[in-house]
């Protein structure tokens, strides 16, 4: 008479279907993934841009500034200034403050003010 031998595992394609469905899930949700993504540095950066405005009409007002005056980040960026640390855009794009009356601006397409 013969053993029973019970076999333990997974057949080759249990696994493959397995692998199959992770893949399909993966392909679904990184694309959303990097869309949130890119959606949410944008936000931050309109923010940053947002703060440098408030900032540099602040300093406008506070130094009799009109039109025109540009400030430069010594007179914005501090410790006891307007903006506590340079803002920087999670993008890696960089910001052009501009002068009063001009919207700051990033050098990134799309983060606009």
């Amino acid at each position: 008479m013969r053993s029973r031998q019970s076999k333990h595992g997974f057949t080759l394609v249990e696994i493959m279907i397995v692998v199959a469905i992770i893949g399909l899930i993966a392909a679904i949700a990184i694309p959303s993934l990097t869309k949130a993504r890119i959606q949410t540095q944008t936000k931050i950066c309109i923010e940053n841009l947002s703060q440098i405005e408030t900032a540099k009409q602040l300093w406008g007002l506070d130094n009799g500034k009109v039109d025109g005056d540009t400030p430069s980040t010594l007179d914005l960026i501090g410790a006891t200034l307007y903006i506590k640390q340079m803002p920087a855009c999670p993008g890696g794009g960089m910001y052009d403050f501009k002068a009063i009356g001009q919207t700051a601006t990033c050098s990134l397409a799309g983060h606009t003010l």
